[in-house]
């Protein structure tokens, strides 16, 4: 049994329905860039002033080109020194200009990464005070996607709307602006196409949408399978089921491969389209703008400058769509994220709730109803009470709700009525820290992070000492086989112990809950196998740390249920029968059948 993470057989788990963000992505976004607002406004003033100069070296190149023609008819001939300053002074703008868009491309970089790092930030926090349910309804590699991928993803979105779109934008406005001062009539043949280039973004973006979505989705399932199989590869191995993973690994990629072929197919058409528009309102514009200077309405040069400033406007038009694929791809992520920052939280109570007085370690479940699902009761009414210094110890078949009282008590999931009271107070009013300083939980399956056994050891302790390590590691049996590896406590392990056995980790596991010492321990013993000395040290270690302590067991050795001052037999999530081993095992009832059945599979080290 995992504390936490509700077993499948005791309920069924159901889709996650995620709500929308509360506002939208787009503006959630420029939100949270706002928070770096000296560079933003920075880049903007960069991004004008790149776009400012690059439109005045057309009407400079249009003026020399006037000189020339001036130049040419008259009969002084072409005045090459005001010409070659038009040209150096053009030159000089095209550097300015560049070296502003330089700029302007750094601060948007350093925007866009100073954004993603806020937003794992607050992923992170967000994960720790998210309820149990949350994460036992999704797959944990699509919340690691969602912190990971979709970040990244939504990071370089910004970036480049910061940079591409801005300017895009600044650019077609100053076109624009630029060239109905030279002609309204041949603006309109521009702006024209412009507007027709737009129609066409703006449809193809709109398909695009659902596309994109549907590709971010299923990034989020391949990463899932990816994790769940990783992580299970022994058993996947073991048990000859690694075609049947691979062929449904298969199918999510075939999912993905589609949903990605067909959001980047439609990203793809844009860019074509849009130059195909703009290249033919090009020739319109050089047409009609040879035939105005013909008839002397307009200059050679401001023909040349007219038509310089049509190709431009393709630029950013073409700039525009080209990037709206991954806008949306982007505001895709972004929403995902979104959702998971704006899903409820755990009630944290406030800091100045009222402490117990009282630090026994009394336990009392005060007529608890539960259940996983809205449509699935678990629990209805249950009650039972754990006093200072009791061992409690939880039978049952599988499914019958035993997890689930483990997982109420460490506040993993909060009664739909009724209490879960320590020391006379609900656990509901105690800030989660209080309230695992008090409880500490021993799992089946013991986890390790990366860094070295002292670290692991003193996880959840802060400023433990040396010796206080050392001492938590000899009463939980610990110590002589750390003193005997090659770098003793300073011995990196990680997830899967880095070498070492299940029963070492237990032992490690049990070292850090002595070092803790809490008031009240709940104990989910190890049903894997382990070699008989390691068993019987983990049994000693467990004995000890129960002395003393209110502990709440799920037991699955003879030996802890005889040693229990209080059995609590469960089915379909009720206690049926409540004593001790030995009154229970003489009313020939549930326990006694349970004890009949399961003699010989409980371990019992004492026969």
């Amino acid at each position: 049994m995992t504390v936490g993470k509700g077993r499948a057989d005791e309920h069924e788990k159901e889709g996650p329905q995620e709500k929308a963000p509360s506002a939208r992505p787009a503006l959630r976004l420029v939100t949270a860039a706002a928070h770096d607002r000296t560079r933003l406004v920075a880049c903007l003033l960069l991004s004008a002033l790149s776009v400012g100069l690059s439109l005045v070296v057309p009407r400079l190149l249009g003026a020399v080109t006037d000189l020339v023609v001036a130049g040419v008819r008259g009969a002084g001939g072409v005045d090459l020194t005001a010409a070659g300053r038009l040209l150096v002074l053009a030159a000089v703008l095209v550097l300015a200009s560049a070296a502003a868009a330089w700029g302007r491309g750094r601060l948007a970089q350093s925007v866009a990464q100073g954004t993603a790092y806020r937003l794992r930030e607050a992923v992170s926090a967000k994960l720790s005070r998210l309820p149990m349910a949350y994460l036992d309804g999704r797959p944990r590699g699509d919340v690691l996607s969602r912190m990971t991928n979709d970040i990244e993803n939504t990071s370089m979105t910004l970036q480049q709307a910061l940079t591409q779109i801005t300017a895009a934008l600044l650019t077609l406005a100053g076109l624009l602006a630029a060239m109905l001062w030279l002609s309204p009539a041949l603006t309109v043949v521009a702006v024209g196409m412009l507007v027709s280039s737009a129609l066409v973004t703006q449809a193809l973006a709109r398909h695009s949408r659902p596309q994109y979505a549907r590709q971010w989705d299923a990034v989020g399932e391949v990463n899932a399978f990816v994790e769940e199989a990783v992580t299970g590869h022994t058993e996947l191995v073991a048990g000859g089921r690694t075609d049947r993973a691979g062929q449904a690994f298969a199918e999510r990629n075939r999912r993905l491969y589609r949903a990605g072929l067909r959001a980047q197919f439609l990203a793809g058409v844009m860019s074509p389209a849009t130059t195909f528009i703009g290249y033919l309102g090009y020739v319109l514009v050089a047409v009609l703008g040879g035939v105005r200077a013909a008839s002397g309405e307009l200059s050679v040069g401001d023909v040349q400058a007219f038509v310089t400033y049509t190709l431009q406007l393709g630029g950013p038009a073409s700039a525009v769509a080209s990037v709206v694929g991954v806008l949306q791809s982007g505001l895709s992520s972004a929403r995902r994220v979104l959702v998971l920052l704006d899903a409820p939280e755990t009630h944290e109570p406030a800091r100045t709730t009222a402490r117990p007085h009282d630090v026994s370690g009394r336990i009392r479940f005060d007529d608890v109803t539960f259940g996983y699902t809205p449509d699935r009761v678990l629990f209805e009414g249950l009650s039972f009470e754990a006093a200072p210094g009791e061992t409690v110890a939880i039978v049952g078949p599988t499914g019958a709700g035993k997890s689930t009282v483990v997982n109420l008590l460490l506040g993993f999931h909060a009664p739909w009525s009724g209490r879960v009271l320590l020391d006379g107070t609900d656990i509901a009013e105690l800030p989660r820290d209080i309230l695992h300083r008090r409880v500490r939980a021993v799992l089946q399956d013991p986890w390790l992070f990366t860094g070295t056994i002292a670290e692991n050891i003193a996880y959840g302790v802060d400023h433990a000492s040396e010796d206080d390590i050392r001492r938590a590691a000899r009463a939980a049996r610990a110590d002589h086989f750390v003193r005997a590896l090659p770098h003793g406590y300073a011995t990196v392990v990680g997830e899967d112990g880095g070498g070492l056995s299940t029963g070492q980790m237990q032992l490690i596991a049990l070292a850090r809950v002595f070092l803790c010492d809490p008031e009240v321990l709940v104990l989910d013993e190890a049903t894997s196998a382990v070699d008989a000395r390691t068993e019987l040290l983990i049994r000693e270690a467990t004995a000890r740390l129960r002395r003393g302590r209110t502990s709440i067991v799920i037991a699955h050795r003879l030996s802890t249920v005889r040693d229990a001052d209080t059995i609590l037999v469960m089915e379909d999530g009720r206690v049926v029968e409540r004593g001790r081993h030995a009154e229970l095992a003489a009313r020939s009832g549930r326990y006694a059948a349970l004890h009949a059945r399961l003699d010989g599979g409980w371990s019992d080290t004492t026969t």
